[in-house]
């Protein structure tokens, strides 16, 4: 890579993993001389970011906690604002943004000068985020952080975790990814002591932290991440379960995407048929509700609380439309 400025920005690419790397491994990575590292080093450090250098076998160059922000050309108070709105879209149900908003909220929390981070860390304290989950789930920014430290470092965590079931216990994890689905997050990890895949609900745990242990990474046995949360959702005994007939064709109910978490089946008929599982009613009187937003739909087999549910919203929309009033056009 001969271009310098193209060759700095890529070694400050490198060096914001914040793992040490050998010199000879960066001018590997560049396609340099180990001298031309040293003098590109140099140049990063003139810019305002803070090189650490280790000599030694083990040693090597780190970018050190606490950078400033000279490459983004952003005052404290735009990146006051920037992180907060990053954090909020993290956990927003804003569908693709959602892991765009954590990868860069992570690149921006190792860069952050303790000061800044204190301060936004305080504001985080400060705000209570009205979220529609009917369970009572939260996300901890902080936490999707750490985790997504994690999954790019290739670094194991550690985390107090309660279970479905209500059991608690602690858990050491390789983690391979974070999936986000409609507001749930989860972790898709190698657990360590259990010498197995698992995946983990981020608002079930409780303050995990980095173990400083490195790992190598290992293959999902599935296609991706995704994927692999989608079966462990299917193969799970919910609670209520209920079957909705949609007036759609499979293409069109898939366009649903994460909000239809169950089997979708054509029935002889060229509808489909929608299977619903959850561990709360209301969350499956809104999913069918959400369905009939888009569709026609027939309800086949469902609890008798559902139904009560979604016939007493159907009266309550009935009644907001008689007391508005017949709309005439102009």
């Amino acid at each position: 890579m001969s271009d310098p400025t193209a060759r700095t920005l890529s070694l400050l690419s490198l060096l914001q993993t914040h793992r040490m790397w050998r010199g000879a491994d960066l001018a590997g990575e560049l396609g340099v001389s180990e001298r031309t590292v040293r003098r590109d080093v140099d140049r990063l450090r003139g810019l305002g970011y803070p090189v650490d250098a280790e000599p030694g076998v083990d040693g090597g160059y780190r970018l050190a906690v606490g950078a400033h922000l000279p490459a983004l050309l952003v005052t404290d108070d735009e990146a006051i604002a920037l992180t907060v709105g990053l954090r909020a879209t993290a956990l927003s149900a804003i569908e693709g943004i959602e892991n765009s908003s954590v990868a860069l909220m992570t690149k921006l929390d190792d860069i952050l000068p303790d000061r800044l981070r204190r301060q936004i860390d305080a504001l985080q304290r400060s705000v209570e985020v009205m979220t529609w989950s009917h369970d009572g789930a939260v996300v901890r920014s902080n936490d999707l952080t750490v985790l997504s430290q994690g999954c790019r470092d290739s670094e194991e965590v550690r985390f107090a975790y309660r279970r479905r079931d209500g059991e608690d216990s602690h858990r050491l994890v390789q983690p391979h990814q974070l999936v986000a689905a409609g507001r749930r997050w989860y972790l898709v990890a190698w657990d360590v002591r259990r010498g197995d895949w698992r995946t983990f609900r981020v608002d079930r745990m409780s303050e995990p932290a980095l173990a400083g242990v490195r790992f190598e990474r290992r293959p999902l046995p599935a296609a991706d991440a995704a994927s692999f949360v989608r079966e462990g959702m299917r193969s799970m005994v919910a609670a209520h379960r209920a079957v909705v007939v949609v007036s759609a064709s499979t293409a069109e109910v898939e366009t649903l995407g994460h909000w239809i978490s169950g089997d979708a089946t054509p029935t002889d008929d060229g509808r489909v048929a929608v299977t619903i599982t959850a561990d709360d009613l209301v969350h499956v009187a809104s999913t069918i509700a959400f369905i009939a937003t888009r569709f026609d739909i027939e309800i086949d087999t469902a609890p008798d609380e559902v139904r009560r549910i979604v016939d007493s919203t159907a009266r309550r929309l009935r009644g907001s439309m008689s007391a508005a009033g017949t709309m005439r056009p102009d």
